[in-house]
């Protein structure tokens, strides 16, 4: 065998250890944020009721973490999953990155799991680009509180309902201003394919995986 063709066997293996690695770190992204979203439906004043679920045609599951005083950010990442119009079945799971800046006045931290609903079809193709403006709120929380708000989400005015099941101790007001987008790494470290999020979400270039099965399936669970 030359050289240089061992080098480049040597590189294919090492980009494809990295690959499988990647596919394992977000395949636990994914199961964590199923297990974080069965243990909110488990708890009664914080689950999303059934008839909700049932009408969502897009879903947003963020798992983020806060903390700050007098100025806060949050960091979060998740998935999207788009549902078929056709079977009613919940697509392949893209993933996201959103951030969220805020200024007021404000002190603690928390870990927060954010679901948010899209109500109609056409909000749902809001997913297969960056969305920006959403939060766009004054709230207080304090210890393991619940918030929920129904309404435009961001700048496009799609309908959507959000619920989220935080933990931690965080209190203040605050004006938010954060984004979402299409987390394009992850979804290649992951598909192994440089796809976009309507590819992946509205075209169905991929299958669900294994884990992606998983957390539709719990989706499902709850809204019957």
């Amino acid at each position: 065998m030359t050289l240089p063709l061992l080098a480049v066997l040597l590189f294919l293996g090492v980009a494809m250890s990295a690959l499988a690695a990647g596919r394992t770190e977000l395949d636990q992204r994914i199961r964590n944020l199923a297990d974080r979203f069965e243990a909110m439906q488990a708890k009664p004043g914080k689950r999303i009721p059934p008839e909700v679920l049932r009408k969502a045609q897009g879903i947003i599951l963020l798992d983020g973490t806060r903390a700050g005083v007098m100025f806060a950010y949050q960091h979060a990442s998740g998935v999207a999953l788009v549902k078929d119009s056709r079977t009613g079945e919940w697509g392949p799971a893209s993933f996201l990155g959103a951030n969220e800046a805020s200024h007021g006045l404000q002190i603690g931290g928390e870990r927060s799991l954010t679901v948010i609903l899209l109500t109609n079809a056409d909000a749902t193709w809001a997913l297969a680009g960056p969305v920006d403006k959403f939060g766009g709120e004054a709230s207080g929380t304090a210890g393991n509180a619940t918030g929920r708000t129904e309404g435009a989400i961001w700048s496009l005015q799609q309908p959507a309902t959000v619920f989220s099941d935080r933990h931690g101790l965080y209190a203040g007001v605050a004006a938010k201003l954060g984004a979402i987008w299409p987390d394009t790494d992850a979804n290649l470290a992951y598909y192994g394919l440089p796809l976009s999020a309507k590819e992946i979400l509205f075209d169905r270039k991929v299958k669900p995986t294994a884990a992606g099965e998983e957390l539709a399936q719990r989706i499902t669970e709850s809204s019957k």
